[in-house]
């Protein structure tokens, strides 16, 4: 277990028991320090008090966590900067990754295998019904959900434009600890009000008119044979989701739950050259 302090650190997602931590275990090579660092909209505070003994600047660090619907997936399989030192997951969360049909067959034969060796065991699902079964599970999952994903993702459209995820900040110096070259009330009144300007613009630009924009723009694309063809959903659409979907489909077959705490630990990274771009940048911090 990467638990050592080393130099080197890498921010995640969740607690030590999350998907994130473990997958990143499966990562690393080397002596790195992986911090859980709860939610991922606390990352920026959490690393502040992390560090808050030493220099930030001085430390070498990265954040990884799941894309979600934060920004599209390139046509190029890599990982996604959101900003400095923060990479995103190419495919939507760690889930998508574990969700593979050879996979979910391996683990299933595995299981059973226990169970003819084991009459005690209480594994009662029988053996694998087969790779081409469970691709079908998959694929028909995720077609039931595409509407929602159309909707998931056309909202979340209107924030992909950063002039949209302005929020009303209380200075405009770049944060506490840097004051404003005047501290005249009415210089600082003016720059306030300027802040209140960009920040009401940038909601002004959040309307149904382009939500339908954008629903129209996903439907055509989800709805495209490529799409499926190439299993493109399994990129696109929350591996959470899909997830949840199949297990509401077919209640009787294996606990989804148990399979990708074991996935997660089985998975070849090689597969995805975006998991292995994050194994060269943790070995190059």
């Amino acid at each position: 277990m990467s638990v050592v302090s080393s130099g080197k650190f890498i921010f995640c997602e969740g607690k030590k028991n999350s998907l994130d931590y473990q997958l990143l275990n499966q990562i690393v090579t080397n002596i790195v320090t992986i911090a859980p660092s709860g939610g991922k909209f606390s990352f920026s505070t959490f690393i502040d008090g992390y560090f808050s003994s030493t220099n930030i600047d001085n430390k070498k660090y990265l954040v990884f966590r799941d894309r979600d619907f934060d920004a599209e997936p390139t046509s190029d399989i890599q990982l996604i900067q959101l900003r400095r030192n923060i990479w995103l997951t190419h495919r939507a969360c760690i889930e998508n990754y574990l969700l593979n049909a050879d996979l979910i067959h391996s683990y299933w034969q595995e299981k059973y295998q226990e169970k003819q060796n084991n009459p005690t065991s209480k594994w009662g699902h029988g053996n694998s019904p087969g790779i081409e079964i469970i691709s079908e599970w998959i694929e028909s999952a995720a077609r039931n959900l595409k509407e929602y994903q159309t909707v998931r993702w056309s909202l979340a459209n209107l924030l992909l434009d950063s002039a949209t995820r302005i929020q009303l900040k209380t200075t405009w110096t770049g944060g506490s600890g840097q004051l404003p070259k005047s501290l005249d009330l009415s210089d600082c009144k003016n720059e306030a009000i300027e802040l209140i300007k960009q920040f009401r613009k940038a909601v002004d630009r959040v309307t149904q008119e382009r939500f339908e924009e954008s629903l129209e723009k996903y439907q055509e694309q989800f709805a495209q044979e490529e799409f499926w063809e190439q299993k493109q959903y399994l990129i696109w659409f929350h591996g959470k989701d899909i997830q949840k979907e199949m297990q509401r489909q077919k209640s009787q077959y294996i606990s989804l739950n148990n399979f990708v705490n074991w996935a997660v630990v089985n998975i070849d990274i090689y597969r995805y050259p975006d998991l292995r771009e994050l194994q060269i940048k943790i070995e190059q911090l």
